[in-house]
């Protein structure tokens, strides 16, 4: 649950550091004076939500390498390096991309996760605890997973439904903040609105986007039965079956809250309530659409 808050405030954070930036250059002035300029709002909501959306997104592999520091495989120096870097290309062949950058980062904890703005471009990266937890064949069913993310076009989707989920937090908040300034706060000013818009619009945009997060939280737990279903595919389902067995019996370190959601790994959970803000579904939970998937 603190992963899931850190996530949230980081999200919620930014966007109101936008806002307040927005609403010292004029910008919430220029768009009420007169009345709400629905047709200008929704615009300045589109370019303030896809826009630091995307910007991650471009930013996502240099962030990951410095973040996690991923020591990219250059020259394998090993013959476990080399058969980590040949078994991504023959996944990433089979799944017809382009080769990612191949990549290990110093962590005990099995895991690994795969991000990148072009699906030819990516970097798939995997910890130093996974190669000595498990067994060529599930650190292979691992990889499988994290090749269909890219194949799948995961990182560009979540991004697009971040940007969607931003912009109607920003539109919204702000018809709430105008429509409780003029009736409540009761201020006719023509020439733009009073501190009723804008703290109230602050609030509704905390509360709009942690409701929000559970639209994207629902779409990432979906992604990640379909890359292990991809996973499967790849490296033979008993495989990843056996890969996400092993995690449970693993003491897991969670990567940092901005790459969670591109991991092979979530923390389970028994509390409702706590589902519906992870960015994973319960590893029982996999396991089992894996063993459905194999009998049909």
């Amino acid at each position: 649950m603190k992963r899931f808050l850190l996530f949230l405030a980081t999200n919620i954070a930014v966007l109101v550091v936008l806002s307040i930036v927005a609403s010292l250059l004029g910008v919430d002035r220029y768009l009420t004076r007169n009345g709400l300029n629905m047709t200008g709002l929704l615009i300045f909501a589109a370019i303030f939500g896809f826009g630091g959306s995307f910007i991650s997104l471009a930013m996502s592999k240099w962030m990951a390498k410095r973040m996690m520091g991923a020591q990219v495989i250059t020259t394998p120096q090993s013959q476990a390096e080399i058969w980590l870097v040949e078994t991504v290309k023959k996944l990433a062949m089979a799944a017809n991309i382009g080769m990612p950058e191949v990549a290990i980062f110093d962590s005990p904890s099995p895991n690994a996760f795969a991000t990148g703005m072009n699906k030819n471009k990516a970097l798939v990266a995997v910890s130093a605890g996974l190669l000595n937890a498990m067994n060529k064949d599930e650190v292979e069913a691992v990889i499988g997973h994290e090749i269909s993310h890219v194949a799948n076009g995961d990182m560009v989707t979540l991004s697009l439904i971040q940007g969607v989920v931003n912009t109607f937090v920003i539109f919204l908040s702000r018809v709430v903040g105008f429509f409780v300034d003029r009736v409540i706060f009761r201020n006719e000013d023509d020439e733009g609105v009073g501190i009723g818009f804008f703290v109230t619009s602050m609030i509704a945009q905390v509360l709009f986007g942690i409701l929000a997060s559970i639209i994207v939280m629902w779409f990432s737990r979906q992604r990640e039965f379909r890359a292990d279903a991809g996973g499967a595919k790849l490296a033979g389902t008993q495989s990843m079956i056996n890969a996400l067995e092993r995690l449970k019996t693993a003491t897991s370190e969670p990567l940092p809250d901005q790459m969670s959601a591109f991991g092979i790994n979530g923390k389970p959970s028994k509390h409702n309530l706590a589902l519906l803000f992870m960015s994973h579904p319960p590893l029982d939970d996999r396991i089992e659409a894996l063993k459905k998937l194999s009998y049909r």
